[in-house]
């Protein structure tokens, strides 16, 4: 079956932002990663930069080398001509991060879900997560979906300074802070999982699209 199409749309004068839509989900997300592999495998002259998103995949380009309108055109017909092709991309790398469950939100988490804590802990490991997008500080991955019982707003007041290694939720989705900066996740547990180093290549433990699972322990 061919995919959806895309809608190609302008980010500033050297940037084309195809969106599949608004919708947050793991099909979707696919598409994304699936339409960045074509992209980057065709090595089109003057692309410069592809990040995928949610539902969107941005593509920067050299503005003096070619326009919008080029661009965007060459991006949909690479990818209308692949669209029924079978997924060509490497399997996505697997990651099993242990996890030390006593962060400080970890009660009030129980408390809002209405759960034990055994079960918040439970069903917490219980899934695989895709990591829908980097962004935020280097090597923070947005990992979804989580369970719904676990859904739970942002905290009203976010902290000043979150240790790197702390294991995250907010909304649908659980995160790993790669470094010591501000937040406003809820904070479940911690790992001593290094998820960004400038000297590691590459650089980010997680990547785009990569499956990432939590197993209860030492961390």
């Amino acid at each position: 079956m061919s995919h959806p199409t895309p809608v190609a749309l302008p980010l500033g004068e050297s940037a084309v932002t195809l969106s599949w839509g608004t919708t947050v989900s793991a099909d979707l997300n696919a598409l994304v990663h699936h339409a960045a592999r074509i992209i980057r495998a065709a090595a089109l002259p003057s692309v410069e930069d592809i990040v995928p998103g949610y539902a969107v995949l941005t593509v920067f380009y050299d503005p003096l080398h070619t326009a919008f309108g080029v661009m965007a055109d060459r991006l949909l017909e690479l990818l209308q001509s692949s669209g029924g092709e079978q997924e060509t991309g490497p399997a996505p790398a697997e990651h099993v991060i242990p996890v030390c469950y006593d962060g400080p939100d970890l009660d009030e988490v129980a408390r809002q879900t209405g759960l034990p804590v055994a079960e918040v802990i439970a069903r917490h490991t219980a899934r695989e997560y895709r990591v829908y997008l980097l962004g935020f500080v280097p090597g923070f991955a947005y990992l979804g979906e989580l369970d719904p019982a676990l859904v739970v707003p942002r905290r009203g007041s976010p902290r000043k300074r979150i240790p790197a290694g702390s294991v995250a939720i907010a909304g649908q989705q659980t995160a790993i802070y790669p470094l010591d900066t501000p937040g406003g996740w809820h904070l479940i547990g911690r790992t001593s999982a290094v998820m960004f180093d400038p000297v590691r290549e590459p650089a980010s433990l997680l990547g785009p699209g990569d499956l990432v699972r939590f197993v209860s322990g030492p961390g």
